[in-house]
């Protein structure tokens, strides 16, 4: 089989990719990134001389390069975007034209040229918006909260769009928040991390109690390999591990692990529109394709840890003033 992989230089992507490579020795990997924030070749490293995988550098908004790739592939997963909502509020265009025109160029080239070509999107929680009580189901309207999500929720409508329209072969997941290693330090565990590492105070937004639902990346790069091979085209699915937790929970188990004190957690002003709580249902993954973590939260966060410790050489050129500091439009902190 050979597959296509978009952003895949990226956080998610490039785990997906070695994650196919180990898991599917004869399957033929074609990644195509166009590195922008968060990818790099460093990702990637251990791939470079892997005969079976192949790395384009291209931009999937260039018409003649994604129509080449599309007929060359038996299936695509889409994991190209821009995801850092803190820039997203800044810079909102970087998101509507990488996000959603550049799924837009995608389907676009899989109507032209590979109708039968099976598609898989990489979405997010956060189409959905915050939610107080109970977890959303693949059911519940869209109703996102930032410039990122928005971008992200926009992808989703064209891909049902495309499915119902066209009838490409295409189904959506949505995952709850990512961690694991390869990922970019702005992101908030790897974030806490590195500055707990370097002895920087730790910025926490508002309170503080927020509720992400944490993932472990491969965990949920099985999930995309089921519904890749098992998932109905039209469907969505939800990923969620139920690990629900508040921030400063987990900048605490994080110092706690590294041997920090808590004094360094710093309480800074809250981002806008900031979402109170996330929660997905996903026993229609689950109950339908067979879906289930493999890896506790307490070992997946060790095994985080123990990776940012260990791989100072991958973060320390990435991690500058810029990527590790407060939001742009935020520099207050409170007292």
């Amino acid at each position: 089989m050979k597959i296509g992989i978009t952003g895949g230089m990226g956080f998610i992507g490039s785990n997906f990719c070695r994650y196919l490579t180990t898991e599917y020795p004869d399957y033929e990997i074609i990644n195509i990134d166009k590195m922008g924030v968060g990818a790099g070749p460093a990702n990637l490293k251990d791939l470079e001389k892997t005969e079976k995988y192949t790395f384009i550098k291209g931009d999937i908004r260039e018409s003649s390069l994604i129509s080449k790739f599309v007929k060359h592939v038996d299936a695509i997963v889409n994991i190209a975007a821009e995801t850092h909502v803190d820039r997203s509020i800044a810079n909102p265009s970087e998101f509507i034209h990488n996000n959603t025109l550049g799924t837009f160029f995608l389907l676009e080239a899989i109507r032209k040229h590979n109708k039968q070509v099976r598609f898989v999107q990489v979405s997010t929680d956060e189409v959905y918006g915050d939610i107080l009580q109970g977890a959303f189901t693949e059911e519940h309207p869209t109703k996102p909260s930032n410039p990122y999500s928005a971008s992200k929720a926009a992808q989703d409508m064209f891909i049902g769009a495309y499915y119902r329209t066209y009838g490409l072969n295409a189904s959506i997941t949505r995952c709850t928040n990512n961690f694991g290693p390869y990922q970019f330090p702005e992101k908030f565990i790897p974030k806490t991390i590195i500055r707990a590492l370097k002895n920087l105070q730790v910025p926490i937004y508002g309170t503080g109690n927020n509720i992400r639902d944490w993932l472990f990346v491969q965990d949920h790069c099985k999930a995309i390999d089921l519904v890749l091979k098992k998932g109905k085209p039209g469907e969505i699915y939800n990923i969620s591990s139920g690990n629900e937790l508040p921030n400063i929970e987990i900048a605490k188990k994080i110092l706690n692990l590294l041997s920090r004190r808590e004094d360094l957690i710093t309480f800074v002003e809250d981002r806008p529109g900031h979402d109170l709580r996330y929660s997905l249902d996903s026993s229609k993954l689950r109950s339908n394709l067979g879906w289930k973590p493999k890896f506790t939260f307490t070992k997946a966060l060790e095994t985080t840890v123990k990776w940012y410790e260990d791989n100072q050489k991958w973060w320390k050129p990435l991690a500058n003033k810029e990527v590790l500091g407060l939001a742009p439009w935020r520099t207050s902190v409170r007292k």
